[in-house]
């Protein structure tokens, strides 16, 4: 008998954003894996969990062992489709059957947080990747948003987006934590957002 390995997006990561078809299925796994925080959040005592870390190769061994015998649950945060681990299991598990269920992107909730749409922005990811040059150009009314990693935090991002000719007085605004009581939003303009600490894995949007 084939097993399924299920992908699920939590979101920005509150059980209470979740669609309901996606935690039905969390709360159904026997194998569940995910971030150690997702698993503290969303794990029971009775599912056999494992941690996603950086070393990817142990946990691709640890979802083929645990095919042979089970369906695995995958959760990812966010959006299954936006900078997710979706590419790498597919590439890793070609042949196995998969069952993806979207989840929403920290991005989209941001943007909803502060009340604007996301259609007519430009959505970069700074997490591990530096955007193109030409993408970051300024013009009266460009929108973006951006993930952040350790390295470019949303004050290295602002002052960055200056040298690029961006106004300082851009309106911006730094969203980490998402959807958790300890939520926090700064808005600033990007001269201001250069003196803003922490913000490390957040959401970055600037509006021109």
């Amino acid at each position: 008998m084939e097993h399924t390995l299920y992908v699920v997006g939590i979101g920005p990561g509150n059980p209470d954003y979740v669609v309901p078809k996606g935690l039905d299925i969390i709360r159904r796994a026997t194998i569940l894996v995910g971030s150690e925080r997702a698993l503290a959040d969303f794990s029971t005592e009775q599912q056999v969990t494992y941690p996603i870390t950086g070393k990817l190769g142990e946990l691709t061994a640890f979802i083929e062992e645990q095919l042979l015998h089970h369906d695995v649950t995958v959760m990812v945060s966010g959006d299954t489709g936006y900078y997710s681990l979706l590419p790498y299991l597919k590439k890793k598990f070609p042949h196995v059957p998969m069952e993806v269920i979207p989840g929403l992107s920290s991005m989209t909730f941001a943007f909803a947080r502060l009340h604007e749409v996301w259609q007519d922005a430009d959505l970069m990811s700074f997490h591990g990747r530096v955007p193109a040059v030409e993408k970051l150009a300024y013009h009266k009314g460009k929108k973006m948003g951006f993930l952040t990693d350790n390295e470019y935090n949303p004050a290295k991002i602002a002052a960055y987006l200056i040298e690029l000719g961006w106004p300082p007085t851009t309106k911006a605004a730094a969203c980490e934590r998402l959807s958790y009581e300890d939520e926090h939003i700064e808005r600033r303009t990007l001269e201001e957002m250069i003196h803003l600490e922490g913000f490390c894995h957040s959401v970055l949007v600037v509006m021109g």
